[in-house]
C-alpha cells in the first residue's frame, strides 16, 4: 500500500534535466514503492522546478541503506566544506 507520505524541503539551487539546467524551487522526499528501481520499496527524491507542473524534475529511487550512506556523506561534505570555506580551518584527507 502506498503511504503518500512526502517530506517537502524548500531549495534554493539548479539541476540539470533532460532539457538543460533549471533552477530548484523544492524537494519531495518519501519512502515507498519505486516507480522504475527493481526493489519493493525506495527512498525517492523529487528536485523539482515547479511544485505545482510535472515538467522541470530531477528524480531519484535508492535504497534506504544507500540513503543513510548518502545522508551521512552529505553531512561530512557540508562539515569539512564549511569548516575550509567559510572558517578557512585547514582540509584534512578522509
Amino acid at each position: 500500500m502506498c503511504s503518500w507520505i512526502v517530506e517537502k524541503a524548500e531549495m534554493k539551487g539548479v539541476g540539470k534535466g533532460s532539457e538543460g539546467w533549471f533552477d530548484l524551487k523544492q524537494a519531495n522526499v518519501y519512502f515507498d514503492h519505486p516507480f522504475k528501481a527493481a526493489m519493493d520499496h525506495a527512498l525517492i527524491i523529487d528536485f523539482v522546478k515547479d511544485p505545482d507542473r510535472p515538467d522541470g524534475r530531477v528524480a531519484v529511487e535508492i535504497d534506504a541503506e544507500s540513503a543513510k550512506r548518502l545522508v551521512e556523506s552529505i553531512n561530512r561534505a557540508l562539515t569539512t566544506g564549511e569548516a575550509v570555506h567559510i572558517l578557512g580551518e585547514p582540509a584534512h584527507a578522509h
